[in-house]
């Protein structure tokens, strides 16, 4: 099955179950972006939302302080999504394939999104988002911090899933090589069903002279 197949299908078989579990794993986590995001980005300003889910806590959050557009590459999330928060703007979509005039977003946020995106793709996509934002405009992203090329369980609460992913020196000079300024790196680890999980969370700015 096609990777990005496999991820749109299984979240749409899991699409409650899985929030229900996000609720539980990494909440304090999600929080922290979060907060930093709405204490960092002007009131009102556009954000993006790479990989949105059903819209709960993050995008509901976001939409009271932003203009928000989520996208997910799942239908159920999607449709979940614009149920849970209605003020905010849903696409169903391929992060990949996504198509914005230059500037047009003040940050774009994605929480443990880019890691179901094929590594051969994320170049791409960073470059993608580079040109989204404005100048000065923010990235917020959790990525990889091990070198995994590909890794599918074929029973992830009940579907099979796909994760693919750089190391974290590797992910940050590709943030680098797309344009963005690092503003911080940081590895962060918590329990996943017991295991401990580490992925990279960065924050990139894009200059304020366009380049």
């Amino acid at each position: 099955m096609d990777p990005k197949q496999m991820v749109a299908q299984g979240y749409d078989q899991i699409a409650e179950k899985h929030h229900w579990w996000a609720g539980h794993t990494r909440a304090e986590e999600r929080q922290q972006y979060t907060t930093f995001i709405v204490e960092q980005v002007p009131g009102g300003a556009s954000v993006l939302e790479l990989g949105c889910g059903v819209g709960l806590p993050t995008t509901h959050t976001l939409a009271q302080h932003f203009q928000v557009t989520g996208v997910d590459i799942s239908a159920r999330h999607i449709m979940l999504a614009r149920q849970n928060v209605p003020n905010a703007t849903f696409l169903h979509a391929d992060m990949t394939a996504l198509a914005f005039p230059p500037a047009s977003f003040d940050a774009v946020v994605a929480f443990y999104s880019l890691i179901h995106v094929p590594r051969d793709e994320q170049p791409g996509l960073l470059r993608d988002i580079a040109g989204w934002l404005k100048p000065g405009g923010l990235l917020v992203a959790t990525m990889g911090a091990s070198d995994v090329a590909e890794d599918i369980q074929p029973d992830w609460m009940g579907a099979p899933m796909y994760w693919s992913h750089f190391d974290s020196p590797t992910n940050q000079r590709l943030v680098q090589e797309a344009g963005l300024q690092i503003v911080r790196a940081t590895e962060e680890t918590a329990p996943e069903d017991g295991v401990p999980i580490t992925f990279l969370w960065v924050v990139a700015q894009k200059p304020q002279e366009s380049q």
